[in-house]
């Protein structure tokens, strides 16, 4: 029997491919997204894979979401943590809520998600968990100390996880994408977008696929002794 995927923020940009993915290997994918219908309803039309809205940041709608889900699908084992917003700005011209909605969106959704679907891995003895970090997690970023921070909590969560889940089956791994040719991306002036490029050695941006690749080769059933790890996919802008 295929395996259930869950997806957050599947509907659009590296979750889309994410999911288009998974879905071409074979799994029954679930897509979650936050709220835009007309998105979600094109996406699902063009894919034939299901989405569901509800809000990664809110314990409580997560828990609902992942009822849905199972009741439509089967139960969960395979959980991509995709979803991210960003509220750049300097500390100084940061308020309270751009920067407890990037922590709740980014970083918080990560409990959510997990903790709705850990009991039921812990009992199949099966998980394959992927979090999606960031190099700005990794090097920092001038203007993103609330996107920075919750990026690199992802990294930290995904080890001490990973530590928890080993001895029931349950991997726990994470992706650090570097820049990508997403909307988000897309929507930097021209001029800032060609300093960007100037960075990364291999001379252009990602693309989404490539970051879906990654996942898929984490979350595969014959991949159990990767754990704990992060894999950077950035083009070779940040080593370490």
């Amino acid at each position: 029997m295929a395996r259930v995927a869950v997806v957050t923020g599947g509907t659009r940009g590296i979750g889309r491919a994410i999911c288009e993915g998974l879905a071409k290997a074979g799994y029954k994918v679930a897509a979650n997204y936050g709220g835009n219908d007309a998105v979600a309803e094109a996406f699902s039309r063009e894919t034939g894979i299901r989405s569901y809205c509800f809000d990664v940041g809110n314990f409580a709608a997560v828990e609902d979401g992942i009822r849905r889900i199972t009741a439509d699908l089967g139960p969960v084992e395979i959980l991509v943590n995709n979803a991210g917003i960003t509220r750049d700005g300097t500390l100084q011209r940061m308020n309270f809520e751009q920067w407890n909605a990037v922590i709740q969106t980014n970083l918080s959704s990560c409990f959510n998600m997990c903790r709705a679907v850990i009991d039921g891995m812990r009992e199949r003895n099966f998980g394959r968990i992927v979090n999606i970090g960031s190099i700005n997690g990794q090097a920092g970023q001038y203007g993103q100390v609330n996107y920075a921070a919750a990026k690199s909590g992802i990294h930290g969560f995904t080890k001490a996880l990973a530590q928890e889940g080993a001895g029931k089956g349950i991997t726990v791994n994470a992706i650090a994408p570097g820049y990508i040719d997403t909307e988000m991306v897309r929507a930097v002036p021209p001029n800032v977008l060609e300093k960007i490029v100037a960075r990364i050695p291999v001379g252009r941006l990602g693309h989404a696929e490539e970051i879906a690749r990654g996942v898929l080769f984490l979350v595969a059933d014959d991949a159990g002794f990767v754990t704990g790890s992060t894999l950077s996919i950035n083009g070779g802008q940040h080593m370490y």
